[in-house]
């Protein structure tokens, strides 16, 4: 069946190369602690574990929500000693009442209630009567001075936690609601399908990645993309297995994150008990989906702080596996050697400048247009070098571009390949003239006055034509003297396949070629927010993940990142600091981007400007005065020694002044010096506008 999962990238230059998987992969991690079993039952257990609903970035799987404010608590001493004494009052009362010492007036509702025929201590059922009597009078005075020392805490805090017994898995819920047994398939009627998909998982034969894979069909056919009856089939004929990503692959060669493929989450780690944190926080896991990659994401760190170990390799798998489900197409861009993932879990790996690579990287985005195909490069070549403000663009430099482009293609049927661009940017006027020739003689006047108003432009001083040669140089470069062909002669991948759930990495050289990776890199972020601006099919999320933006931030590149969230896509930047970005874009990056992260070692100006763009909060300052108590007489000192004992402190009567103050979520100082290492602060948006404060996050904390 032609599901999302199962559409082929063919005819989008793309072609990822099917990789056959013989055996059943090993289970899903998703269910900590429960080990893998053939029948099956670890794959049940994640899949009907609760995943209630739950604030911006909290991890869902299993998790339990907490108050939204904290509960004030009696230091541990003064519970402790407030319980002791109460238990002592208590046994002193019932020992005074028993022994006679306070009366028999305690009794007297005993003796109401007797028959005149039971004499007090003369038959067995007024001494029955008496015992009972006994242990209602004692349970009331435990009830009493149980509130009193406040056992319940007591229990609450100390006793339960080391007395819960293990947890057993989750119960199997009836078939209506039981996630394994599909539901949703037999209220259509299609319970074959239902059946052979429940036996599958009851079997172990079904992971994750597939129960994703599958409801993401099902949900193309819900909405009409597909077929019922093909679906079906499908399911009928193959089980598990059916509607497969075009690779054949049905799990990553290896995972290093926890994923929770039915929430869409990646866990990057745990909110801090600290008491910056909001409290239905903290403690709580801390997680990623594409709700939250939807906005962008921008994670600032110097190096060794955890950007590519922690952030950027965990979400590219996580990408990995939703286009794996059909539901994401993932682009990933970083150096060579950098960490971002074994080969074997992408459908296309561009190795520019490697001998060895399969597939090259269409300079042009895949595009037939000149424009088009003018605008992207022109980003690309000097999108760094434009005036640094966001009203600001490189129209020039396209202009230049497409007056070359357009003439060029329209008489080879193509566009030039790196050498034959340079020549024709240098002004060589053997290139130009044949092109003069072929187009005068097909009758092609109006790029014939293309070539007229570039040659007058190239005599005058100033004219961008020599940068854009001097850039394009770059790339004319013995070590890519087999990229960037436009001759047919190699595999160019094009970004117009991000149609398809396609899993691409990119490496770029970094060693002796900065100048041309970092321009590679704004040619990679100008196809992608171009190419998903004019998708067909919107309902797959598409997402960039760019390892060091160093140099790539441009004000076009800007403007690209605040329309990724209307065509269902989100890029991830990282950058060491934000002295990488031109000082009048970083207030516009930051608020291009949704979600934030500020690293550890965060140097004090970046920490200004992540406060700048967190804000203030109205916070309750109190301040607390507290003056000793003097006791003058015995029975008073006395009183007091015992209180000093009870509580830890002398006597004292406080004052306490409430005020609402400003202040900054996070200042620079706190950012710079506060940060422990191998944490971050990360503030969050997600797609439908919800947010979550800055919030101190352990990365280590899985």
């Amino acid at each position: 069946m032609d599901s999302d999962g199962t559409q082929d990238a063919r005819g989008t230059q793309a072609n990822p190369v099917p990789r056959a998987r013989s055996g059943v992969p090993p289970m899903p991690t998703e269910a900590p602690g429960v080990p893998p079993r053939p029948d099956g039952s670890a794959f049940l257990a994640w899949l009907r574990t609760p995943r209630p609903e739950a604030l911006p970035g909290v991890w869902r799987f299993g998790h339990r929500p907490r108050a939204a404010e904290e509960p004030e608590q009696i230091p541990a001493r003064q519970l402790l000693s407030g319980a002791l004494i109460a238990f002592l009052v208590g046994w002193l009362v019932w020992s005074l009442l028993y022994n006679g010492y306070l009366g028999g007036w305690w009794m007297l509702p005993l003796y109401a209630m007797l028959p005149d025929s039971w004499a007090p201590g003369g038959s067995l059922q007024s001494v029955i009567a008496g015992y009972v009597w006994y242990t209602i009078v004692a349970l009331v005075i435990m009830i009493v001075v149980g509130r009193l020392g406040r056992w319940g805490e007591v229990w609450r805090r100390f006793a339960a936690p080391h007395l819960k017994q293990k947890e057993e898995g989750p119960v199997a819920p009836p078939v209506e609601q039981d996630p394994a047994e599909w539901p949703q398939l037999r209220a259509v009627g299609a319970v074959e399908a239902a059946e052979r998909l429940a036996a599958d998982a009851r079997a172990g034969l079904m992971r994750d990645v597939d129960h994703a894979r599958i409801s993401r069909a099902w949900q193309g056919v819900r909405s009409g993309r597909h077929d019922l009856a093909a679906f079906t089939g499908a399911v009928l004929e193959s089980g598990s297995a059916a509607c497969l990503h075009p690779s054949g692959d049905r799990d990553l060669p290896a995972r290093i994150a926890r994923h929770d493929l039915l929430t869409g989450q990646v866990r990057l780690g745990t909110a801090a008990d600290d008491p910056r944190n909001p409290y239905a926080y903290r403690g709580a896991g801390l997680a990623l989906g594409p709700e939250l990659l939807g906005t962008s994401l921008l994670a600032v760190g110097p190096a060794g702080s955890g950007k590519t170990g922690t952030v950027i390799r965990p979400l590219a798998e996580s990408l990995c596996l939703h286009a794996l489900a059909g539901r994401a197409a993932v682009v990933v861009v970083g150096a060579a050697g950098a960490g971002l993932g074994p080969a074997d879990a992408y459908d296309v790996v561009v190795r520019i400048g490697h001998p060895e690579s399969v597939y090259d990287l269409d300079l042009y985005g895949g595009t037939g247009d000149p424009d088009e195909a003018a605008a992207v490069l022109a980003e690309a070549l000097v999108g760094d070098l434009a005036d640094p403000h966001p009203g600001s663009d490189s129209r020039r430099s396209t202009t230049v571009l497409a007056q070359l482009l357009g003439p060029f293609r329209a008489v080879h049927g193509r566009f030039p390949s790196v050498p034959e661009l340079r020549q024709l940017l240098d002004g060589a006027p053997g290139p130009l003239a044949a092109l003069r020739t072929a187009l005068e003689g097909s009758g092609q006047e109006s790029l014939v006055r293309e070539l007229d108003a570039r040659e007058r432009q190239s005599a005058h001083p100033g004219d961008v034509a020599s940068v854009l040669a001097d850039r394009i140089a770059l790339l004319d470069r013995p070590a890519f003297a087999g990229f960037f062909d436009t001759s047919g002669q190699t595999k160019p991948f094009s970004l117009k396949a991000l149609d398809h759930p396609v899993r691409v990495r990119v490496d770029l050289p970094e060693r002796g070629h900065a100048d041309a990776s970092r321009m590679l890199a704004r040619l990679v972020l100008a196809q992608f927010t171009a190419s998903v601006a004019v998708r067909e099919d919107r309902s797959l999320f598409a997402c960039l993940v760019l390892d060091d933006a160093t140099g790539v931030v441009t004000p076009e590149a800007v403007r690209g990142i605040q329309r990724l969230r209307s065509a269902n896509a989100g890029a991830v930047l990282t950058l060491r600091t934000l002295d990488d970005v031109p000082r009048p874009l970083r207030g516009p990056l930051l608020g291009a981007a949704g979600c934030r992260m500020a690293l550890s070692g965060l140097t004090p100006w970046d920490g200004q400007d992540f406060a700048e763009v967190w804000g203030k909060e109205w916070i309750e300052a109190r301040d607390v005065t507290d003056r000793q108590i003097i006791a003058e007489t015995p029975a008073g000192k006395a009183l007091h020694m015992l209180r000093r004992v009870i509580t830890g402190k002398a006597p004292t009567q406080r004052a306490v002044t409430v005020r609402q103050v400003e202040r900054e979520r996070w200042s620079a100082s706190e950012l710079a010096h506060g940060v422990p290492p191998g944490h971050a602060v990360l503030s969050l948006t997600d797609v439908k506008g919800e947010h979550a404060p800055p919030l101190l996050v352990d990365l280590r904390g899985q």
